[in-house]
């Protein structure tokens, strides 16, 4: 998935979800994980990622 598409997902998930956004990518992508998804899981983690990354600023 290209690196906009990811930054799109994790802003909807942290609109929609806000603090708790980056724990949904979580579990999403080791549910995949777990059905032998990995592919698709790695694409949750770097929405994970990004949601790490747009929630930093706002910490401490």
């Amino acid at each position: 998935m290209e690196s906009s598409k990811v930054m799109e997902y994790a802003r909807a998930l942290f609109d929609a979800h806000g603090d708790k956004a980056e724990a949904e990518a979580a579990q999403k992508a080791a549910a995949l994980e777990s059905e032998g998804q990995a592919e698709a899981a790695e694409t949750w983690r770097k929405v994970q990622a990004a949601i790490q990354q747009m929630r930093a600023p706002h910490q401490g």
